[in-house]
């Protein structure tokens, strides 16, 4: 840090213009609806951030619907814990990650099912979130058609938030979402010999 951003006058004139600036992003920002999030890129927390939205909708006594479309063979923490909770519908409708079935009709068959059961929950009397775990694996692998998954979101109810996860989100769909988030690997433990753990990593 430079000396004179150190100077108490110089860092409160700093703090004001950056007042200023987020109060007319601010004012700038109006609308209420629903958005579309999109999680992708090969670091690791996106599924985690995820979570920590259903526990954000909990917390203001909203409903959520959890779909996870590869992630299917081990129960982990995360739904252990929500599906303790009122007002969250958590399916797991994977039948585990692609390199363990190595059965691609399989694989389309839940996949298929998994969205014909998402698909219901985009609608008028849906959660006021949706969380559509691994979902850009399912379109990368073209277990679903991207055009019917678009079409659908595009006709969800307007105030119905909507987040994606996974590797390599197709370009409709980021172009389609309103915030994307590449979360881009910097260093893993597993590189390092670490084995996944428990509360970290499922």
């Amino acid at each position: 840090m430079r000396e004179e951003a150190k100077e108490p006058q110089h860092h409160a004139a700093r703090m004001e213009r950056k007042r200023a600036a987020m109060e007319e992003r601010k004012r700038r920002a109006q609308q209420d609806r629903g958005v579309l999030l999109v999680l992708t890129g090969a670091g690791k927390g996106k599924s985690s951030s995820a979570w920590g939205m259903v526990a954000r909708t909990l917390g203001h006594g909203r409903s959520a619907g959890v779909m996870q479309f590869i992630k299917g063979t081990e129960a982990t923490g995360e739904e252990v814990f929500f599906r303790e909770q009122p007002g969250v519908d958590w399916r797991v409708m994977g039948e585990g990650f692609t390199w363990e079935t190595a059965d691609r009709e399989r694989d389309v068959a839940a996949a298929r099912a998994a969205w014909e059961a998402a698909r219901y929950w985009l609608r008028p009397d849906g959660p006021a979130l949706v969380v559509l775990d691994e979902l850009c694996l399912a379109l990368r692998y073209e277990y679903l058609e991207l055009g019917e998954v678009l079409d659908d979101l595009s006709q969800r109810p307007c105030a119905q938030h909507v987040v994606i996860t996974g590797r390599h989100a197709p370009k409709p769909l980021i172009d389609a979402a309103d915030t994307v988030s590449a979360i881009e690997p910097v260093r893993h433990a597993f590189e390092a010999g670490v084995r996944a753990q428990p509360g970290v990593e499922w």
